[in-house]
Order: structure tokens, then sequence, then C-alpha cells
């Protein structure tokens, strides 16, 4: 058995109105990964900023061990300084800088009259991703060039050269793409065998199990059960660990028969802005039907986004084809056009395209809907009734908050997600188009979200998902298209679906 490496202990960590960590306790040793589990707000990220300086003490309670020895860290440098690097879900690193620049940023090599010495700085940047087996990525690199999943390594590589013997990665493959995640899953491999000790907080099981040595879950910021060796746990151990209860079904698709086509897009195209000449999207028609829902398949970059973007008006100066919503052809200029003929777009990336982060969840549960809370001969806020509204999709969607007045930011991802969710609900829409909807959401989440889009689809709402994960789209969807290079390339039944004939016409393989 090797070293324990890392030892917390009765940690607790409170926030206005609610306590966030409760007597954590868990322990890891050098040369393992060792998963953190549990529902999105169930205290991983916040125990991991305890660990890493982000909370100094003595903002929180209880005891953590460096090989035996406890430390108190007053910001996040110490952290640094004592062996500790820690990789955000949204990567830490400056676009317009050069890979070796963000690597020993504020560290560069100088010479004895305190200039770069700019040789140095690219050699020690080279040593350290061969030693990583990175081919592909060169020290002089823009990081704003390079891929989200090469920008992961680089975050790697950076903390290596601050001497990191505690490595903690946060929803590290979220992003990535499949070759990306093999990437990363190598380096990993070869740094548990240099002795490094990581933690590693992800939703995916799949990764959990082809990754991870021990696991530890928390649940309302506590630790449940032991520590556990992953051979020695199921995964359905996991998800009651995880919820409190146990999950009969993942994908509680409810049979319900489509009705009449609701949304129709012929020959949409969105060109692309940086290679005149070239498109994101190319010709793609198709149909979505009332209560049905419409799966939309194929792999990063194969234009999905693009496509539900051009729908929704994101891109009218690059889009040319036709919508129509119930027969009529829309004008749709700008995302206010769709929202205003009844479509909705759940985005991606929730952050930057779905919130504003620094203010109210009451804020942003109403802003694309303000004539619902509103005077309709005054146009003026009707503030009760927003509170009223906007409590009742706090509650319906399981939002773990102490205030609808808390700032969103605040928030853990999962639960932003949900009042994202609210905020489209509350603009009733006939069309309800999801981007990624579960990325990064636990998977007691994942089936409430399900159980949501059948409601949805009950009532007669057109449901549009994008997504990643296939076993999503063969358990949820009724129909699935598959999109490559730009153009949807096949169009699939539920029944005829099958896991390696999407993935062929993913590749252009089929």
């Amino acid at each position: 058995m090797s070293e324990v490496v890392l030892k917390m202990q009765g940690i607790i960590k409170d926030f206005p109105g609610v306590r966030a960590l409760n007597n954590v306790n868990f322990e890891a040793r050098s040369g393992e990964l060792l998963a953190l589990m549990g529902e999105n707000g169930a205290g991983k990220s916040t125990l991991m900023k305890v660990l890493s300086g982000v909370w100094p003490y003595p903002t929180y309670e209880g005891d953590i061990y460096l090989r035996g020895e406890r430390v108190r860290f007053a910001n996040t440098k110490e952290a640094e300084a004592a062996g500790i690097g820690i990789i955000y879900q949204e990567l830490n690193l400056i676009p317009g800088l050069s890979v070796a620049e963000n690597i020993f940023l504020d560290r560069q090599f100088t010479d004895a009259k305190g200039r770069i010495n700019w040789n140095q700085t690219f050699a020690e940047t080279q040593k350290l991703l061969t030693e990583l087996g990175i081919n592909d990525i060169r020290p002089t690199d823009l990081v704003q060039n390079i891929t989200v999943g090469k920008q992961q390594m680089v975050e790697i590589a950076k903390a290596l050269s601050l001497k990191a013997e505690i490595l903690v990665l946060d929803e590290p493959t979220s992003a990535l793409t499949d070759k990306e995640v093999k990437d990363l899953f190598r380096i990993i491999r070869k740094l548990k065998a240099d002795g490094v000790c990581m933690c590693y907080i992800s939703h995916k099981m799949e990764e959990i199990e082809q990754i991870a040595d021990r696991i530890a879950v928390l649940r309302d910021g506590q630790t449940i059960g032991e520590v556990t060796p992953i051979a020695d746990i199921t995964l359905d151990q996991i998800i009651a660990r995880m919820v409190g209860r146990d999950i009969k079904d993942m994908f509680p698709k409810v049979d319900f028969t489509p009705g009449e086509v609701t949304l129709e897009v012929n020959d949409l195209s969105v060109t692309n802005p940086d290679m005149p000449g070239s498109y994101l999207v190319k010709n793609a028609s198709f149909v979505a039907r009332k209560g049905e829902i419409l799966g939309i398949s194929g792999l990063m970059g194969a234009g999905r986004t693009e496509l539900v973007g051009g729908v929704f008006g994101a891109y009218p100066d690059q889009t040319t084809g036709e919508v129509k919503l119930n027969g009529q052809k829309l004008e749709i200029k700008s995302p206010k056009d769709a929202i205003e003929a009844g479509i909705a777009l759940l985005t991606e990336d929730r952050k930057a395209l779905g919130l504003f982060l620094d203010k109210s969840i009451s804020f942003n549960t109403t802003i694309s809907s303000l004539e619902t809370i509103s005077s309709k001969v005054l146009g003026i806020i009707n503030t009760q009734q927003e509170r009223k509204v906007v409590k009742e999709y706090v509650d319906q969607l399981g939002v773990k908050t102490p205030s609808i007045d808390t700032v969103i930011g605040t928030l853990s991802g999962g639960n932003q997600q949900k009042v994202i969710l609210g905020k489209w609900l509350n603009s009733k829409p006939d069309v309800f188009i999801l981007d990624e909807p579960t990325r990064g959401i636990d998977i007691g989440a994942k089936v409430e979200i399900y159980k949501l889009l059948n409601e949805l689809v009950q009532q007669g709402v057109t449901v549009i998902m994008i997504s990643s994960e296939l076993p999503e789209v063969l358990g949820m969807c009724d129909r699935i298209l598959v999109m490559c290079e730009g153009e949807i390339v096949s169009n699939f039944e539920r029944d005829d679906a099958k896991k390696e004939a999407i993935m062929a016409y993913a590749t252009g393989s089929a």
C-alpha cells in the first residue's frame, strides 16, 4: 500500500446561510487517482478550494495534513509551494500568450541583468512537454490557437513545473474530444507511475471505472461511507451514495406519439467567417414534431451548435435558409426574434452565453420573459409576482440555494444549469432546444432533467437535444439526426438507432 500523502480531517466550511462542508474526512495516497464524486452542490469543488488555499485558514474549520504534517495555507501561493496543483473546469490560461509564457508566468528564467532568458524558458517548457509525451504542442504556440484538450495539457505541465505532488483535476474532460480524453488518460497513468497523487472530480461513471483507484463520495457536504477501492463498489452503489436513493431507470423515457410538424428547417447554411467560401453548416434540412424529442448527435466540431444557433438567430449575417414554425415562415434576425416567436435555446456554454454571473437567481430566471411578471398596461415589473414565479422554479427544479437573491455565480455548475432551465421554461416555448443540457451534471440531476423533458413533450412542446453522450441520445430521443463536417448525414428512428451505426456516420466512415 502506497504512502498517504494527503489527509483532510473534520473540514467544515460555511457560507452565509448554508454549510457547504460538514465534517469531511478523507485521505489520498501517492501514485493513485482518488475520484471525488457527488451531486452538484455536494461540496466537491469547495473542498478542493480549501485544499488549494482559495479558501484560506481560518475561513474553514478542520485540519489538512501533507505527509503527516499539519498545514494551514493563507493563500494559493503557499499551497503551490507545498506541492498542490489544481486544474479547474474553467482553464486559467492567458490566450494571447505562448505555451511557455503561460507555464512559467511570473517565473521566467532570467540572466544576470534581469532580462528573460527565452532560450532557457523554451527549453524547459519543451522538457516538460517531452516528459509528458506531448508531441503536438510547441513552446511558442499561442494558447488561443490550440484546442481545449491541448490547453488542458498545458495546465498539467504548468502544475508539474511547480513540482506538484498532489494534482487536483476538476471535470477535466467536460469539453474534450474522445481522442483528447485518451491522451489525457495516458498522461494520468504516467503521472500515477511517477508517484503523483491525484484527486479527480467527475460525473462520468465510465471515466471513473477506467482511471480511478479509489472513490470518495460527498453528499450535502459530508463524506458518505468509506473511501472505497473502485474494484469493491458497483455503479449502483456509487449512485446510491451520491443521491441517497436507488435510481431504477437511468433514462425514464415515456412513449408518446408525436403530433404535427412544429419546426421546419430548409437548406440552412452557416458560413465560416474565418474561412471565406467554407461552411460551418451546409444545406441542413429537417423537421421536428410536436411532442417529440429530436436528438442531434455527432463529434465535436461537426456543426451541431452552429446549426441550432443558425435557427435561433445567433449568426444573422452568416445564415441562409428557411425556418418555419407551425407552418409560418420566420424572419429571425436575432435571438430576440426567436424568443418572441416561441423558440428557446439552452446554450452549451452556460457561463459565457446563458447567464449574468454577477446577478441574482431571480434576475437570471426572468430576464428573457419579463412580460410574465410585468403589468400589461404600464410595463412595470411586479416584484411580488417575480419572486413567486422564481420561487416556484427553484422548488420545482431543486435548485440548492439559500435564497433566490443569491448571486448565481456563487452556485455550483449544476445548480446554474437548473436556473437556466427555469429561465427558458418561464418563456413557455413551443420549441425548446437544449445544447449539452447534462454536461457537468450529476446523475441524480440528469434523471430529473430527463423527467422534465418527458413532461414537456407530454405538454406538446417540441424538444431538440444536442448531446455528446450516446447512451443519453439513444435512451431519450424519438429520432436522431447525425451530423458530420457541417452536414446532416443520417436520420434514425428510435427503434433503428444503434451506437455503432451512429458513430459510423458521425466519423464519415459509413
